[in-house]
């Protein structure tokens, strides 16, 4: 879910407010560029949510500049859906976020709403089931931050290449995960064309080699 740890604290970039007792906290993320550049939208506070940090997306956007525009995106494990929303905000012709809690899925909605959009859905649902079904169309970039500390990174990439989403010609696939751990295996023709490390994050991404 772009953007999960196993800690129990307010996530960096999801800056806390302050609420009343009963009330579910809430945070915000900020849209870094294109049309929505400045933008805020309030995330709900989660256990285990962690969006994606300004900088990290700022890194991965200059890799994806030429990309984005008119691109089809898909954004599992959606979260605050900081990716997909930078995504729409740069023009994607289309971004289908995919979001376990109900609650955190209806947040993208409205967000969605709030930001006028009608070029993206939101699937409310497990990222691996929801690949399990019919895919209409490969997409153009596929954002893949899954929640840390559930090993759950190879089997969610094992799944991309038997489920259809992903076009092994143009396919641009996005992946976060702990600093420490080794890059899940891809199939031998794809390679990592840029990676970077934070004090805690590995993110790259990787395509087919040409």
């Amino acid at each position: 879910m772009a953007k999960k740890t196993a800690q129990n604290r307010p996530p960096k970039n999801a800056h806390p407010k302050v609420t009343r007792p009963g009330h579910t906290a809430m945070g915000e993320v900020r849209i870094i560029g294109g049309d929505s550049r400045g933008r805020k939208l309030p995330v709900l506070m989660a256990e285990g949510l962690r969006p994606t940090s300004d900088r990290v997306r700022e890194t991965l956007f200059n890799w994806l500049q030429f990309e984005v525009a008119g691109a089809h995106c898909l954004d599992l494990f959606a979260g605050s859906g900081a990716l997909g929303f930078e995504a729409l905000s740069r023009g994607a012709k289309s971004v289908t976020f995919v979001e376990l809690s109900k609650p955190v899925a209806q947040q993208l909605k409205i967000n969605l709403k709030t930001l006028n959009s009608t070029a993206a859905q939101v699937a409310q649902g497990d990222s691996l089931q929801w690949l399990d079904q019919l895919v209409e169309q490969p997409f153009d970039i596929i954002f893949l931050d899954p929640p840390f500390n559930q090993g759950l990174m190879q089997s969610i990439v094992d799944k991309l290449f038997i489920s259809g989403t992903i076009n092994s010609q143009q396919t641009w696939l996005y992946l976060e995960q702990e600093k420490q751990l080794d890059w899940p295996s891809l199939p031998e023709d794809w390679i990592c064309h840029r990676e970077k490390s934070t004090s805690q994050v590995r993110f790259g991404i990787f395509c087919r080699a040409q």
